[in-house]
């Protein structure tokens, strides 16, 4: 296409040129006026029209020499360009089939192309890092600081997230030649600041990174919740942490891990109320089965209160073990230990684990019936490595459970109860 653009261009000079000398040789042309040159004693004289001509033929003839001058060279550029390209993608190839050593290699080479090569040197970081060479992954970034800033910053970032070093990460990022980052310049930073232990701070930046697209929605629902938790979790005080659980979105303060870290962190600051409702409110929402082990867990009073709410959810999930692990948990410490003895055995008959085994543990201590205490420690421990649990003398769980469930079906439909 370019010799055709060449050879349409000289056809229509050509045709100028017979048109300006026809032109020329009519009498008129000498009406413009005379041109009068010397050039060391020697004059020249024509009319304008001839001069103007001579002129532009003189630079035709100009760019022409230099055309045929420059163009071994600008046939060495091309070549040399093919060559980079095709050693990027070669490059590439090596780097995506694991093959390091050769995709470093390649991409060295292809990074001598000026248009190629913040990609390739980029890339040939990537293999150097995989195969554990610091020297060469230094001299990568080295050779990108000096003439691509932007990139250097997001290399250097990357890397030094990799190796857990978050404060070298932030101090690339926050380079003013870098401002404004790019998409992924942010996520660099949002985790930068998470290893930092900054979660307050890189919360702020999830606006700008969700409107920028920068992520999955899945990906990105994911780190919202990371942030949210890890925010929480660092709240120093009861005014931060409200303010922070305040400024979640509706449906993040019903999520399980989320609502769990807040009720974590207001029980650790004694902030009763706030860590029980949390997850009553959750629970009311969503059911999870977590979210009610916790709420039995809880190092805060309120045991009234609790046990009613959990009596409530009962009618509700009546087979959850959780909940019946629960319930046991909080009547123990209420100290009603026969109630609680009964729905730690309902638990384990609904699947409970080493929990439901380890709370009848604890109550039989307190009850001063060391050998149940014994075995229900023992099993505790087997059901943790996933071993056969051994039942307790004198306790069949499962007719226990199937005979309260004919009792129960019996009074809920108005019949007498069986006898014998």
């Amino acid at each position: 296409m370019k010799a055709l653009r060449l050879i349409l261009v000289l056809l229509l000079l050509v045709l100028a040129g017979v048109l300006g000398a026809q032109w020329l040789g009519h009498p008129s042309a000498h009406d413009y006026g005379e041109v009068f040159v010397r050039v060391a004693g020697h004059d020249a004289q024509a009319s304008l029209p001839a001069a103007l001509l001579a002129l532009a033929l003189l630079f035709l003839l100009l760019w022409l020499a230099w055309k045929i001058v420059s163009l071994p060279f600008r046939a060495w550029g091309r070549y040399r360009r093919k060559q980079a390209r095709a050693r990027l993608i070669d490059g590439f190839e090596a780097l995506h089939g694991g093959q390091w050593a050769k995709a470093e290699k390649l991409l060295v080479q292809a990074a001598g192309d000026r248009e190629v090569g913040v990609i390739a040197r980029v890339a040939a970081l990537r293999a150097s890092s995989a195969r554990g060479d610091d020297a060469a992954s230094r001299q990568h970034l080295d050779a990108l600081a000096q003439d691509h800033p932007r990139a250097h910053a997001l290399a250097a970032a990357d890397r030094a997230l990799a190796l857990q070093r978050p404060a070298e990460a932030l101090a690339a990022l926050d380079a003013a030649v870098v401002q404004p980052l790019p998409p992924r310049g942010l996520a660099l930073r949002i985790e930068a600041l998470l290893q930092s232990h900054r979660a307050g701070e890189a919360w702020g930046m999830l606006g700008a990174l969700r409107q920028q697209q920068a992520m999955p929605d899945a990906e990105l629902a994911a780190l919202e919740s990371r942030l949210a938790v890890q925010s929480i979790a660092e709240a120093t005080d009861a005014n931060v942490l409200a303010e922070r659980w305040e400024s979640l979105p509706k449906p993040s303060r019903n999520q399980a891990d989320v609502v769990a870290a807040y009720a974590g962190r207001a029980a650790a600051l004694r902030w009763d109320d706030a860590a029980v409702r949390s997850i009553e409110h959750a629970l009311d929402a969503r059911w999870d089965e977590s979210l009610v082990a916790l709420y039995g867990t809880l190092p805060v009073g309120k045991l009234d209160s609790r046990r009613a709410s959990a009596q409530r959810w009962l009618q509700a999930h009546p087979d959850s073990p959780a909940l019946l692990v629960a319930l046991g948990r909080l009547a123990r410490r209420q100290g009603q230990w026969p109630q609680a003895e009964d729905f730690l055995h309902r638990a384990l008959a609904q699947g409970a684990g080493p929990e439901a085994w380890e709370e009848l543990g604890h109550g039989y201590t307190a009850a001063g019936n060391e050998s149940l205490a014994r075995r229900s420690y023992a099993n505790a421990i087997h059901a943790r490595e996933g071993e056969a649990t051994q039942a307790l003398p004198g306790r069949d769980l499962k007719k226990q459970i199937q005979d309260e469930a004919v009792v129960e079906a019996r009074n809920e439909h108005g019949l007498p109860q069986l006898r014998g």
